[in-house]
């Protein structure tokens, strides 16, 4: 049975024309286009160079493609916007105030507690930081279920081993705190204005 469903997955990769030698060029492109778009609807998460690439053919330029699609989007209210190592849509700045008129969209998703905004910042500008590190910070331990709500919501994970005696695990920030803050990288957080020491109960 694996050994038929294998065959099967195979078929349908193989079934799939990504070099579409038998079109225009320009007809080619916008369907190239078509698959990309259609890949980054689909997906909540950014979509990497690597799997972009198993839906068009060899001749195809993802970054060349990806600005057409963000020409072709410069008048909607949405865009195709770089983000932790990938590509997704991502609704335009001006219009979060709609959004959330509309939904509370982001409330409903990333409905952070000032003590969780606290962690986070910690983590992500001191990080690898383990809860005795965190303690530093704030001056007090940081409460074990918040931490444990942020590694649910994927926020924060295990980074290496600290060299503290006992050598506790640390804490890092994920692909998913990129996505969800919309930073390319980590390089690319804002400077620290705020002490967040007096925060994290």
């Amino acid at each position: 049975m694996m050994g038929s469903l294998g065959k099967q997955e195979k078929a349908k990769a193989e079934a799939l024309d990504l070099e579409l030698d038998d079109m225009p060029n320009e007809l080619r492109w916008r369907e190239w286009m078509n698959r990309i778009e259609a890949v980054l609807f689909a997906s909540g998460t950014p979509v990497n160079r690597d799997i972009l690439l198993r839906v068009v053919g060899q001749k195809a330029n993802i970054d060349l493609l990806i600005e057409d699609i963000q020409a072709d989007l410069k008048d909607k209210p949405y865009a195709v916007v770089s983000v932790a190592g990938g590509w997704m849509f991502r609704s335009r700045p001006q219009y979060a105030p709609v959004i959330r008129a509309a939904a509370d969209i982001g409330a409903q998703q990333h409905n952070f507690s000032k003590e969780e905004m606290a962690v986070l910042c910690a983590v992500a500008y001191h990080q690898p930081i383990d809860r005795a590190g965190l303690a530093d910070i704030f001056g007090k331990e940081t409460n074990r279920d918040l931490l444990a709500r942020l590694r649910h919501k994927n926020l924060i994970a295990n980074g290496p081993k600290s060299p503290r005696p006992g050598a506790p695990h640390t804490f890092v920030t994920t692909a998913d705190f990129l996505a969800v803050f919309g930073l390319e990288s980590l390089r690319d957080l804002p400077e620290l204005q705020t002490d967040p020491s007096d925060a994290a109960g």
